[in-house]
């Protein structure tokens, strides 16, 4: 069992109102960022629930903004993160939802570049923490507490232990695994939590591993361009 961080005990330094409705928001676009892995230049918002009531008065859609833009939850530059995100040439649109989320502060990220495109789906749980529950529609959880491993690969036989061993291998301790796979030998998704900063070196050689197509890295104690 692993124990709070002192993130989550006290919350996190922040510029806004409330931890869920912008710290909370912060971080959940800069995961949706590191899972692009450059600057976007479109980003589709979708607000559920209570994000959706109010992003507005809460900060949240700044909030999102600056995330998208690999903004920390302190950056001074939030409550001007629309004109930011204007400046870089990224295209911003929000919508609104009236279907049920499982959780009443979830946000839907589409974020798209020259060269790739990217979903997520997760929600602001409180405190400043989120939860992932969605990459490219594949049904994966994830904290973002943690550094994280998103590897898309295709379903076969001794996948998981090809990975596990690559790991081991490379002295690092899997501290959550989450799994999802559209059929038998069919597309699938795997997401590791670990317990200590991935190296660029493991990603590719898990981009060697037989039948993974893609492997991404969410680490929010690292630093981007924003």
């Amino acid at each position: 069992m692993r124990f709070k961080d002192v993130f989550s005990i006290i919350g996190p330094s922040m510029i806004g109102p409330s931890s869920s409705h912008t710290a909370g928001a912060i971080r959940l676009g800069r995961v949706a960022r590191q899972l692009l892995g450059e600057l976007p230049l479109k980003a589709e918002i979708t607000l559920y629930g209570s994000f959706a009531d109010t992003y507005r008065g809460h900060g949240t859609d700044l909030a999102l903004v600056g995330g998208i833009l690999d903004f920390e939850t302190d950056d001074p530059r939030i409550p001007q993160a629309a004109d930011e995100a204007e400046a870089l040439g990224v295209a911003v649109a929000f919508h609104i939802s009236k279907d049920k989320a499982d959780h009443p502060n979830t946000v839907g990220i589409v974020l798209t570049s020259e060269s790739r495109k990217v979903s997520m789906r997760g929600a602001s749980i409180g405190g400043g923490n989120v939860e992932i529950i969605n990459v490219d529609q594949f049904d994966v959880k994830f904290t973002a507490n943690y550094p994280t491993l998103i590897i898309s690969h295709h379903d076969r036989p001794g996948m998981i232990a090809d990975i596990t061993t690559l790991l081991g291998s490379n002295q690092i301790n899997i501290g959550f695994m989450d799994l999802d796979r559209k059929g038998r030998n069919r597309e699938a998704m795997t997401v590791i939590e670990t317990d200590a900063s991935i190296p660029a070196t493991l990603v590719e050689q898990m981009l060697r591993l037989n039948m993974i197509t893609d492997v991404r890295k969410v680490d929010l104690a690292e630093r981007g361009d924003a």
